[in-house]
């Protein structure tokens, strides 16, 4: 396991859709986004970011407050999403520095397969919902900002861009 570079918007990896995840180097690659993104420190990471265009991300909403619950997904797929929705800040770490306000379900279904090669199907909820959700978009090649309107969406981008 090794700490990897984050790609940095407007990296053209990052808008590309992924590719199944491929079994002969799945354990190494959850292990790298594993350490990368406690690294970081983020809450979830997906393989894009790290360059690697297969449908796997890793995710622990939780850590920084308290106890570590990571879980890896592996080609995952949404099954079912609330109609309710809520609107809150959201980072990332392939952007660092911007802060976006994005409205996402508030619980997401998902079904995946884990590291030990389990196929699974969970309900996300509260942080846990937002964080796999955003991880799901840069699957299949969004960010944050895909989510905004268009003019909130270029202000971010602009303010993103003079920072840098």
């Amino acid at each position: 396991m090794s700490v990897r570079p984050v790609l940095l918007w407007p990296d053209p990896r990052l808008t590309q859709p992924c590719a199944a995840a491929d079994p002969a180097t799945i354990k190494a690659l959850v292990g790298d986004l594993f350490e990368t993104m406690y690294d970081a420190p983020g809450r979830g990471l997906a393989a894009p970011q790290i360059g690697v265009l297969q449908r796997v991300f890793v995710m622990d909403a939780g850590w920084k407050d308290g106890e570590m619950t990571p879980i890896a997904c592996i080609d995952p797929e949404i099954t079912e999403v609330s109609k309710e929705t809520a609107t809150g800040p959201e980072g990332c770490l392939s952007i660092p520095g911007v802060t976006a306000q994005v409205r996402r379900s508030v619980w997401v279904q998902m079904r995946f397969t884990d590291l030990a090669g389990v196929r699974q199907e969970r309900r996300f909820e509260g942080a846990e919902a937002i964080v796999a959700q955003h991880e799901y978009d840069h699957l299949d090649g969004l960010v944050h900002f895909d989510r905004l309107s268009p003019e909130d969406a270029k202000a971010l981008q602009c303010s993103y861009e003079a920072a840098q």
